[in-house]
């Protein structure tokens, strides 16, 4: 009898650890997110080259591929021998500013020693109205050359533009991956025609991953950005555990979103909290996690 008495006392006791246990709750429920890049293309013409497999991880600066140049190197040439033509049109009247140029610097030496004759009484007055008269004469000349050359100019210049710009294109029909990360789709195979915008992979950095949750108002108090938090996750009959670090707290809040619990608990109002994880290459996007701000009593597993 008294076996039998301590068996039920043994079974009490069990019973009562496990609903203790099963009560436990998480204090925020949500899923991993990341930061996803769409990469899109910033030229028009056909991808000659495209080295981008989904899942593939890239460096910021990797060359993955390239569009089409042809069309474009082909204008630029055009662009440069329009640019010599215009160009030789102007030698020739810039050719004649110089001479004149060069005749006024001689009368200005002149007019110098005009004027030294004058000091001394060698000279005469109109000596130097004559030699000012023909200064003047070459400055106009000068001037009026200089208008006639200005829209040959203009266009040299109009032409120098163009050449940048189409420099620019060049450089843009050269794919570089932005930034480290995982290739997370791929859209556009090689030898597939493109145009401006149009996107050709989604890239995102998994090494760190956010876990979004949601908390009561009452839960604040506890959590501040920078503290480290408890995150779970399932592995089959068990939970795996991370460590987290609280990097934002939403400063409004919101009413919780339909994922999260029961019919009742969504129409509270809640804040979003986002959780630093350093990623294992177990943690993908959209998967259900926990955030304990305390550890449980009893640990069920440790991540690594």
């Amino acid at each position: 009898m008294k076996i039998t008495k301590i068996i039920i006392g043994i079974l009490i006791a069990t019973s009562s650890l496990i609903s203790c246990n099963t009560n436990e709750k998480a204090d925020g429920y949500g899923n991993f997110e990341a930061t996803e890049i769409t990469i899109s293309a910033e030229n028009n013409g056909k991808l000659l080259q495209f080295d981008v497999t989904e899942g593939k991880i890239l460096q910021k600066g990797d060359f993955v591929g390239y569009i089409d140049t042809i069309p474009l190197t082909l204008k630029k040439d055009q662009l440069q021998i329009s640019k010599e033509i215009v160009y030789s049109k102007s030698k020739g009247v810039l050719s004649q500013i110089h001479v004149l140029k060069a005749e006024l610097k001689t009368v200005h030496i002149s007019k110098n020693r005009i004027e030294n004759l004058l000091k001394e009484n060698a000279g005469t007055r109109q000596q130097l109205d004559a030699i000012n008269g023909k200064i003047d004469v070459l400055n106009q000349q000068i001037r009026s050359i200089e208008i006639q050359n200005a829209p040959v100019v203009n266009e040299l210049k109009s032409i120098d533009i163009q050449l940048e710009q189409l420099q620019d294109q060049l450089q843009k029909s050269n794919i570089t991956n932005p930034v480290n990360g995982t290739v997370l789709v791929k859209y556009v195979e090689p030898n597939e025609v493109v145009s401006f915008g149009k996107p050709l992979y989604k890239i995102a950095d998994l090494t760190t991953m956010q876990l979004r949750v949601y908390v009561g108002e009452t839960q604040l108090a506890n959590i501040k950005i920078g503290q480290e938090v408890t995150i779970k996750i399932d592995a089959g009959e068990t939970m795996k555990n991370y460590t987290g670090t609280i990097s934002w707290i939403a400063s409004e809040a919101e009413f919780t979103p339909k994922i999260i619990q029961t019919k009742e608990e969504r129409v509270n109002l809640v804040y979003a909290v986002k959780i630093d994880v350093k990623n294992n290459g177990s943690l993908k996007i959209g998967m259900p996690a926990e955030m304990w701000i305390l550890s449980p009593t009893l640990s069920e597993g440790k991540g690594v």
